[in-house]
């Protein structure tokens, strides 16, 4: 960061901390901005009255447990192995975690990329590789475009289990039927690249509430909460803003959004710790259901509680209701090493980024 990079976000800072004289609540809705904030230290910045809280946008903090649960009965089968990125391993489900199962001599297998599953199934003929397929509509076409790439090139033994999630429907359930309370929102920058501004409308539109796509940087995110602030309070009227727009179009990404239309359904799904939300998951349509790994091997994903066990609180966190160290547990009982839920195994998490960063004054 330049000085005078510096100088400008210095200069931005203290005029947003004069202009609030209450407090307001606004909330991020995306991972990577949850890890930025507290990397940046952006709380510390801020006037205490300024609350930052995180809503559901850390996709492995909202697979079900019952996701788990399936991957582990795949497992159980003979000659399949489970192809998972790292941050998936320790998440629990009801009936333990990957970590367990491959201490006992499960075939799991850690992955840098969906294209590390298509060597995998090219080496491993006699076996079934299940891609552990986790996200949000960012990576969605990835995994649609990974399974065109196997129906092109004749893979028959590799098989996805989808827990690909909608981000629109859940902003509709925290703002509608949760009503949570917030004043501004940012929106994420990453998801906004792949479906354009259309899902976060609603957000201003019929919610009334401020909202900006944001980047990723310093200055990216400094800059939209000043200019929430500034709607906020009325210095501006309320709008929706796309601060972001070296790398989002209005309309979105047309070849991703393609690949998904010709590749995933919407249908409904349970949000770990939230519960169910309707038209909020992408899964395998019928020209693919082939390679759906719940059809293929005659599995049905169980319904499994929204709530956490043990006074875990990571339901709260995800709405929005609570910070993490507002959590009896977080940095006690819960901790990297000894994480109570997903918020603090996954680098996305609140949790995680609480515990490694710092949450400065909530």
């Amino acid at each position: 960061m330049t000085q005078e990079e510096k100088r400008l976000i210095g200069k931005t800072v203290d005029k947003i901390n004069e202009s609030i004289q209450s407090d307001i609540r606004i909330m991020e809705i995306c991972g990577t901005h949850t890890h930025q904030i507290a990397r940046f230290g952006i709380r510390k910045l801020l006037t205490p009255k300024i609350h930052l809280v995180s809503g559901p946008g850390c996709p492995v903090c909202v697979t079900e447990p019952g996701y788990i649960d399936a991957l582990i009965a795949l497992l159980k089968r003979e000659k399949v192995a489970v192809a998972t990125f790292g941050d998936l391993l320790r998440v629990r489900g009801l009936l333990g975690s990957l970590e367990e199962q491959k201490s006992v001599g499960r075939k799991v297998i850690t992955v840098y990329s969906p294209e590390d599953s298509i060597i995998l199934a090219k080496r491993q003929k006699d076996e079934s590789i299940v891609f552990a397929a986790v996200g949000f509509e960012t990576t969605a076409p990835l995994y649609a475009a990974l399974i065109q790439t196997a129906r092109k090139e004749n893979i028959h033994n590799l098989f996805l289990l989808t827990s690909l999630k909608r981000m629109e429907p859940a902003i509709r359930y925290i703002l509608g039927e949760v009503g949570v309370h917030i004043d501004g929102m940012l929106c994420p920058g990453h998801v906004a690249a792949i479906t354009g501004i259309g899902p976060f409308l609603p957000v201003t539109a019929e919610y009334h509430i401020p909202a900006v796509i944001c980047g990723f940087e310093a200055m990216d995110l400094i800059a939209s909460i000043g200019i929430l602030c500034g709607q906020i309070t009325g210095e501006f009227p309320v709008q929706f803003r796309n601060t972001y727009r070296r790398c989002v179009s209005d309309s979105g990404n047309s070849a991703a959004l393609r690949l998904m239309k010709e590749v995933f359904e919407m249908s409904d799904v349970n949000w770990r710790g939230i519960g169910r939300i309707p038209n909020s998951a992408l899964t395998l349509n019928n020209c693919y259901e082939e390679y759906d790994a719940l059809k293929r091997f005659g599995l049905e994903m169980e319904p499994t509680p929204a709530a956490f066990s043990d006074g875990c609180e990571c339901g709260k966190v995800l709405i929005g209701e609570k910070t993490p160290d507002m959590c009896r547990n977080f940095g006690r009982l819960c901790t990297p090493d000894h994480p109570m839920g997903p918020c603090m195994i996954s680098s996305e998490g609140a949790c995680a980024a609480y515990y490694r960063f710092g949450g400065g004054e909530v």
